[in-house]
C-alpha cells in the first residue's frame, strides 16, 4: 500500500482538503483526549492542531505532502505499531482500514496502545450506495472486498458506537463520495487520481463516457436531480468509536 500511494499520492493533499464539518465531528468523537495516534496518517488531515499528535503513515510521498505541523511523524504499518502499551490516549483512523493488509492484528495493535477511545471514519459494505455505483459497480464489489462489516467493529471493541456521516453537498475533502451532488467532478481524471478505489478497479472508461453522456442529455438529472435539493446525503459513510 506504501508503494501505491507513493505512486497514486502525488497532489493529494490538494484534492483531500479536510472538511471543516468532518473534521468538527472526528473532534467531537475524539473526546478530551490530549495524546493522540493517527494510524494510516496520509497527510495528516482531521489531526487536531490543538492536541499532541503522533502520526504513522507507510507512504514517503504522503509524509511529504503534510502541512507544517507540531505532530510527530513515523514511517510504519498499522499492523506493527512500535509504541509501548496504553501511551496513547486516543487513536484516529480516517479513512484507511480498507489499506490495512491485516485488520484484525491491526485493531489489536491500535487496542494495546491507546487507553481511551478509538475513533474511525470507515464506509458500511452493506449500506445503500448513492447513484456513482450505477456508472461503476465495481466500486461495490470493491469495497464488499475490503471494507470490513459493522458487526467487525463490534467484535474487535468491548463497546462500539456507530454513527451515519452525511456527506456534505459541498465538500472539500475528495473522497469517493465527496461529488455526489457535483457528478461532472468524476469525468475530470485528476479528481480520480486522489481516489484510491478508481485506481484499484482498473479502466473505467466505460463509466466515465455513459456518465458525461447521461448529464449531456439529462439522463442524469432526470434519475437523480431529486438529489440536488439536498443539503448532505447519507453514502455509507459511518463514524465508528471503539472502546
Amino acid at each position: 500500500m506504501a508503494e501505491k500511494y507513493d505512486q497514486i499520492g502525488l497532489g493529494y493533499s490538494t484534492l483531500r482538503r479536510p472538511d471543516p464539518r468532518i473534521a468538527n465531528t472526528i473532534k467531537i468523537a475524539l473526546g478530551d483526549a490530549e495524546n493522540i495516534l493517527n494510524v494510516g496518517a496520509g497527510a495528516g488531515s482531521y489531526e487536531p492542531e490543538e492536541r499532541s499528535v503522533t502520526a504513522i503513515e507507510p507512504s514517503i510521498e504522503m509524509i511529504k505532502q503534510r502541512p507544517a505541523s507540531k505532530a510527530r511523524v513515523l514511517r510504519g504499518v498499522a499492523e506493527s505499531l512500535p509504541f509501548e502499551d496504553k501511551l496513547f490516549d486516543a487513536t484516529m483512523a480516517i479513512l484507511t482500514i480498507h489499506h490495512w493488509s491485516n485488520q484484525t492484528l491491526a485493531v489489536q495493535e491500535i487496542r494495546r496502545v491507546t487507553r481511551g477511545p478509538v475513533v474511525f471514519l470507515t464506509f458500511d459494505p452493506l449500506s445503500d450506495w448513492f447513484w456513482l455505483v450505477d456508472y461503476f459497480p465495481a466500486l461495490a464489489d470493491l469495497d464488499k472486498s475490503q471494507m470490513p462489516r459493522i458487526e467487525k467493529f463490534i467484535e474487535w471493541f468491548d463497546e462500539c458506537e456507530v454513527t451515519p456521516l452525511l456527506i456534505p453537498g459541498d465538500c472539500s475533502d475528495g473522497f469517493l463520495a465527496a461529488y455526489w451532488k457535483r457528478p461532472a467532478a468524476y469525468l475530470d481524471p485528476v479528481t480520480r487520481s486522489g481516489i484510491s478505489s478508481f485506481s484499484s478497479i482498473g479502466d473505467v472508461s466505460g463509466g466515465v463516457e455513459r456518465l458525461k453522456r447521461d448529464l449531456d442529455d439529462g439522463s442524469w438529472t432526470a434519475r437523480y436531480g431529486h438529489l440536488l435539493q439536498l443539503d448532505e446525503l447519507d453514502c455509507g459513510y459511518r463514524v465508528v468509536i471503539g472502546r
